[in-house]
């Protein structure tokens, strides 16, 4: 009798058990909101603005007209809307608009997707985005089962993806769009469809795909004996490297500039480059010190050059660098030649900003190797263009009580 009562028991709690969990599992359904709401850009309702039954038939010329002229009607609405604070209302508007433009062919509809993705980035409408990213990749999958695709299309896509910020989208487009102008042999879209992707990396900060792409533009240049280009996509190249930290391929393109500048009889660029391979090697030293040599070399070439073309400034800067590689090394005596030289050249410059930061130098250096007349010296006259600039005099006065408090007495 016990044992049938407690058999009652359990299958009771047991259907309670369940009746509870269903309950709670429709409760929390219920109260759980649809995470992932049908896109806006995917409703099917029928429109005032369509003929009847428009996917079995194409628009006629007439409807067309009218069609777009109601849809451009609806984006100064949607505008207006927004302008007036009512950013919800504005793209509930601009979506009824992008459903209706696919009446007017996948052209017409990527080109307004990509209007109103670049407002719904800026205005910071991550869904609308979302959206907007999805219905142009279902645009990109008809376009690219067509055999051959629309290379106008095409283009309109990766535009498109650029003003919804989806950089890899974008530049999957332009590759397909490379492949077809290259079989098309069009060398002018070739070059135009690499500068567009070179700069697509560039933007979003991808310096090595950007160096293979410009690598690419250089050489068809090249083939193309086109100088100007060349000379373009080497400073660019010199760029990329450089913020990408790759001095030695860095001190490649620059040599190369150097070559072009010597052949033309074009001087003036040569210190900036020689100043720059100078870095570059001593960026390289801190692995292998016998390049050390090198940046040396450049530097005193990049400070000759200057010096000659009358580059006063730029010749300051290259001595700087010159001083500051002889002091690293030890080199004290080069270091104070250099830093005599310093001074002629921000003489001549008349950069008296540079000169009183020249004496400073030489004063630290003599002060380091306790020639305390010959510090004096160099900070008095810093004191003198400090005074006439009204800048730094404090501190030059302080160097020279600092000097004498050094002083054997």
């Amino acid at each position: 009798m016990l044992r049938h009562l407690s058999k009652i028991i359990t299958a009771t709690t047991t259907f309670l058990l369940l009746c509870n969990s269903v309950a709670l599992a429709k409760t929390e359904k219920s109260q759980s909101p649809d995470r992932f709401p049908p896109s806006p850009l995917e409703i099917n309702t029928v429109d005032p603005l369509l003929p009847l039954k428009p996917e079995k038939q194409p628009l006629s010329a007439q409807e067309r007209q009218q069609l777009e002229a109601a849809l451009d009607k609806l984006n100064q609405q949607a505008a207006a809307k927004l302008q007036a604070g009512n950013t919800q209302g504005a793209f509930d508007t601009w979506n009824r608009e992008l459903r209706l433009r696919r009446y007017l062919g996948a052209l017409q509809e990527v080109q307004a997707l990509g209007r109103v993705g670049a407002i719904a980035y800026q205005k910071n409408e991550r869904p609308q985005v979302q959206y907007i990213t999805q219905r142009l990749q279902a645009i990109q999958q008809q376009a690219q089962s067509q055999k051959p695709p629309e290379l106008e299309l095409l283009q309109a896509l990766g535009q498109a993806y650029q003003q919804v910020r989806s950089p890899q989208r974008a530049v999957e487009v332009y590759n397909q769009i490379l492949g077809i102008v290259r079989q098309q042999q069009n060398a002018a879209k070739e070059v135009e469809t690499l500068l567009t992707i070179g700069n697509l990396h560039l933007d979003w900060f991808d310096y090595p795909k950007a160096a293979a792409t410009y690598e690419q533009l250089l050489k068809l240049a090249a083939v193309r004996g086109d100088t100007t280009s060349q000379l373009t996509y080497l400073q660019q190249l010199a760029y990329i490297y450089e913020q990408g930290k790759q001095p030695q391929q860095a001190i490649k393109i620059r040599n190369q500039l150097v070559q072009i500048y010597q052949n033309q009889n074009t001087f003036t660029q040569i210190p900036a480059l020689k100043q720059a391979i100078g870095s570059d090697y001593e960026s390289l030293a801190r692995e292998n010190p016998n390049l050390l040599r090198e940046a040396f070399n450049n530097y005193q070439e990049a400070y000759t050059t200057a010096w000659q073309l009358q580059q006063y400034v730029r010749a300051g800067e290259a001595l700087q660098k010159l001083i500051a590689l002889y002091r690293s090394q030890g080199q004290i005596e080069e270091a104070l030649q250099a830093s005599q030289i310093l001074i002629q050249s921000q003489q001549l410059a008349s950069n008296f900003y540079g000169l009183m930061n020249a004496y400073d130098l030489i004063g630290q250096i003599y002060l380091e190797r306790k020639n305390y007349p010959q510090a004096l010296t160099a900070f008095h006259k810093g004191l003198e263009v400090a005074q006439q600039l009204k800048h730094e005099e404090n501190y030059f006065s302080e160097q020279i009580k600092k000097v004498y408090g050094q002083m054997p007495q």
